[in-house]
């Protein structure tokens, strides 16, 4: 799968951001969708920017949306929908006391448009990305709205209430909605020669990942009005840097050259997810700046060529993002993370708009081999809601 970069956020400065256009995505989409053709890459994550779509309460225009669904449906791609990737209205934060009702009014009126659009294919949303990241983000870093300090379960709270009460209003309008949930896939461990308490403070820390999805499925806070049914697809987005230390947040390196102990094979984190919620599980996000781009998709696959054989049904792989990105809050430097490079000067800014794309050819053969590897694993995952 390919993800293009849809952050709609206000950043730390309180500016907001649009990373479809930052990105030129939103310009070029034949010519992106095109581009995925010769990978064999035919599923994509998009996402509607919420702070678009309603500029003024309950009043949708989905105009631009639509024109993203026709040059899809054009190129034979199928679009899985984030509708808040860390950003929404203005007048809205996760605290408002109305942010789940407006959030669920969307939802309704996105299915109601989808369908008018598109009323026979396999509709697939995920109402918020990375709960777990943006409380942290908007509740205890002031890296976006809220901009708060110590408020990070308030904001999880609020976003897991408007997560749920979404949908509720999806499968209301549409039961067939499957639902795709990205979360963080992290490893939190203590220091070497932890005392019990950090030992009980990382397994604590290490927990808590799973809180947005035990709220989405009724383990958690059931007073919300989580369900299991609600729980379909559990995606995870791993990163070179997710797994650190508690405390010092010191990261483990992934390639763990000095054998660390506490360091911990993807495999054995997508067993632990699978095991604990018995669902499809899809790897939602996945990528490396800079020159171990390469390395990296190898190591991905080989890791989930690992489940594969274990019967695990892993759905999919996204790269994201497939086109590079910026720094949410400088836009500059670029991260030099996708499949495709944007084309910099030598003060590292775009020497146009749209950022002219530069396929980084190590990272396109190193792909190539991660596929063959995959599509020659001894096992096959379900794969009757993604065409992969």
């Amino acid at each position: 799968m390919a993800g293009y970069e849809c952050t709609d956020k206000l950043n730390a400065w309180g500016n907001r951001v649009d990373f479809l256009y930052t990105t030129g995505h939103l310009q070029c989409l034949d010519d992106d969708y095109q581009d995925l053709e010769p990978f064999g890459i035919r599923t994509v994550r998009e996402g509607i920017r919420w702070s678009q779509v309603e500029k003024r309460p309950y009043q949708y225009d989905w105009h631009v949306v639509q024109h993203m669904m026709e040059r899809g449906r054009a190129n034979g791609i199928q679009q899985v929908w984030d509708l808040c990737h860390f950003g929404f209205p203005d007048d809205l934060t996760p605290l408002h006391p109305l942010f789940a009702r407006r959030f669920a009014a969307l939802c309704r009126s996105f299915v109601q448009f989808y369908r008018s659009i598109n009323p026979d294919s396999t509709l697939i949303v995920t109402p918020i990305n990375e709960v777990s990241f943006l409380s942290w983000l908007g509740g205890d870093a002031r890296g976006t709205s809220p901009y708060c300090v110590g408020q990070g379960w308030e904001v999880k709270y609020g976003l897991m209430r408007a997560y749920i009460e979404g949908v509720a209003a999806l499968r209301e309008i549409d039961p067939s909605v499957r639902i795709l949930t990205t979360e963080p896939l992290v490893n939190m461990v203590p220091p070497m020669n932890a005392t019990a308490e950090q030992i009980g403070q990382a397994a604590l820390a290490h927990n808590d990942q799973y809180q947005a999805t035990d709220m989405l499925c009724g383990r958690m806070c059931p007073e919300l009005g989580g369900r299991p049914e609600y729980l379909d697809m559990v995606g995870l987005n791993f990163y070179y840097n997710n797994q650190w230390i508690v405390g010092s947040g010191a990261f483990l390196p992934w390639v763990n050259d000095s054998l660390d102990p506490r360091w911990r094979p993807l495999r054995d984190l997508f067993m632990q997810v699978y095991n604990r919620y018995q669902r499809p599980i899809v790897l939602s996000e996945t990528s490396h700046p800079g020159e171990d781009r390469p390395f990296w998709i190898r190591f991905v696959a080989r890791e989930s060529a690992a489940v594969l054989k274990q019967g695990v049904p892993l759905w999919g792989i996204c790269l994201y993002p497939i086109i590079d990105r910026p720094d949410w809050d400088h836009l500059t430097p670029w991260h030099r993370s996708g499949l495709w490079d944007a084309e910099v000067d030598a003060n590292g800014l775009v020497s146009q708009q749209p950022p002219r794309r530069v396929l980084y050819q190590p990272y396109a053969d190193a792909l190539r081999d991660a596929q063959a590897l995959i599509a020659n694993t001894n096992a096959q995952p379900a794969i009757s809601q993604f065409r992969l």
